[in-house]
């Protein structure tokens, strides 16, 4: 199979299936990001297409506006729901509230003072959901550097054990713990899996409300998390998995290959660190002439021999990772005793584009069996 897909391979990213629109690519994104959570509950289709009837493609004010207005409409029922004791409407209306929160800021310009705003309205909806788990979802805060700290939700799971495995997940640079808070705890929580999900420095609250940067070195505050959740009391610290989402897959591998505290780990959408590396190799190497993620040849496998757990990579067939070079680092690896896993989401499963967006919950369920199997059998 996995030579099938080398010789396969598309030699660059080609978009595949429906676009809303087709000549705004970023909106599209945005668009079927907000539109695959419905598999979650974090949206609605019908919620999702009304609004973008009203949007202008290219307007990015347009784009604020209809988001904000489904969003107060969400919050809106949300408060009556809850006033009404009607809890679970309560707590469906708040995570698409959140949910929709997110998706208006994210072509608000950097100053823009409306970032701010929106995000404070986002955070509230996540903390009233939060409330209406059962468990409660707990809001933490993870002790960092110069007497700060990061910005944490933990969710323990019902069948967990008095000590509970958990799985931390982070998510790229501009994904807050609130998307990850959409996609997560269905597939997690269920298998008896607790969650801790975290805003590393410079990502949602962190940057917001403690004004973090963001640092190159995301292994390191990963780090305190790791010593944060050893600190609980309620953890099996034995059982403690890390799972970087989409680019936040970088950090993950960085993390996992620098502390050796982590049972296993996954780094969804492919080694981003060794793609990321591989680009400004060939770009120095040629004055510019690269295209990212595509017909490069990885530099030594320097980054992922570092990893001594179990550790599972995963990325679609026509992601912005070359699939021939991930089949690459997965034989290499695997031939020097390595505890790799590589899954390749095929066209056929409707999760060969990017980060599985044509199919987000095919891969949650595949990466949490396979976290599942490994904690289980330490």
């Amino acid at each position: 199979m996995l030579n099938d897909l080398r010789e396969t391979a598309r030699p660059s990213y080609e978009p595949l299936g429906w676009m809303h629109w087709p000549d705004y690519q970023d909106y599209c994104f945005q668009f079927l990001r907000t539109l695959g959570v419905a598999q979650e509950g974090a949206s609605t289709i019908s919620e999702c297409f009304l609004t973008a009837s009203r949007i202008t493609a290219g307007d990015d004010e347009s784009w604020y506006r209809e988001w904000s207005k489904i969003a107060d409409a969400s919050r809106g029922r949300a408060d009556l729901a809850w006033e009404a004791g009607h809890f679970q409407s309560a707590m469906s209306n708040w995570l698409r509230a959140s949910n929709y929160y997110r998706t208006a800021e994210c072509f608000l310009k950097p100053e823009d003072s409306r970032r701010v705003s929106v995000f404070e309205k986002m955070e509230r909806c996540s903390h009233s959901y939060l409330k209406c788990m059962s468990p409660a979802g707990e809001i933490v805060k993870i002790p960092y550097e110069d007497n700060n700290s990061l910005c944490g939700y933990f969710l323990r799971a019902v069948s967990a054990a008095e000590n509970t495995p958990v799985v931390i997940c982070v998510g790229g640079l501009s994904e807050p713990k609130e998307e990850l808070l959409y996609k997560m705890p269905r597939h997690a929580l269920s298998r008896g899996l607790s969650l801790l999900l975290v805003d590393l420095p410079g990502q949602g609250a962190s940057a917001f409300r403690n004004k973090i940067r963001g640092r190159h070195d995301q292994e390191v505050p990963l780090s305190y998390c790791l010593d944060y959740l050893l600190g609980r009391g309620d953890v099996d610290v034995k059982r403690i998995a890390l799972f970087g989402d989409n680019f936040g897959g970088s950090y993950a591998s960085r993390a996992a290959g620098a502390d050796g505290r982590f049972a296993a780990v996954v780094c969804d959408g492919g080694l981003w660190d060794q793609n990321e590396r591989s680009f400004l190799t060939k770009w120095l190497s040629v004055g510019g002439d690269a295209e990212f993620g595509h017909n490069m040849k990885s530099p030594p496998h320097w980054m992922a021999g570092k990893i001594k757990c179990p550790y599972l990579v995963t990325v679609g067939e026509h992601d912005f990772v070359d699939v021939s070079n991930a089949i690459e680092l997965y034989e290499y690896h695997r031939e020097a005793g390595a505890k790799i896993d590589l899954k390749i989401f095929s066209a056929d499963e409707t999760g060969a584009s990017f980060c599985q967006m044509d199919n987000p919950t095919l891969g949650k369920e595949f990466i949490f069996d396979w976290i599942k199997a490994r904690l289980t059998s330490q």
